[in-house]
């Protein structure tokens, strides 16, 4: 992998009394917020080989709404996504090193720590993700994924 797409989903609707957080969905402005995150990545020439996503409802049709303008060859439901933390998506990141160029939709803090780890090296030294923010680091093409190898090459929210 030389590039990868961290994308935290957008605004969700508030939960319903009894409603799994797993099945929540996003709101009105969540909706308009991916569909600007897919435009983004579009006008930025940002289109992933392989998605990778937390199987949590607000997560799915975050990613929908960008492979509906950006496209996608591969689309794969990651459970350990949801709830991870810097380590797990590190992992999970490493076994998909073949590919080219890697999106990941999550959540926070686990992905706010992710970039951080991978950019500084400290998963603590984290700024924060607002819902729909992309996060795009470059990755030296053969060097091993640990703190500190990535190069952020843009960060931006709607």
């Amino acid at each position: 992998m030389r590039e990868l797409i961290l994308l935290r989903h957008a605004h969700a609707e508030p939960p319903r009394p009894g409603q799994a957080d797993l099945d929540r969905a996003l709101s009105a402005d969540g909706l308009a917020e991916a569909s600007a995150v897919a435009h983004w990545l579009q006008h930025k020439s940002l289109v992933p080989d392989r998605a990778l996503c937390s199987p949590a409802r607000r997560t799915r049709e975050t990613l929908d709404a960008v492979m509906e303008v950006v496209g996608c060859l591969d689309k794969q439901l990651e459970p350990s996504i949801y709830e991870a933390m810097p380590g797990t998506l590190a992992g999970l990141l490493d076994a998909h090193r073949d590919a080219e160029r890697l999106l990941l939709v999550g959540h926070n803090p686990g992905l706010e720590r992710l970039v951080a780890l991978l950019h500084s090296g400290q998963s603590g030294d984290y700024r924060g993700m607002p819902p729909a923010a992309v996060a795009v680091l470059s990755l030296p093409e053969d060097a091993p994924l640990e703190p500190g190898v990535a190069t952020l090459t843009a960060f931006w929210w709607p």
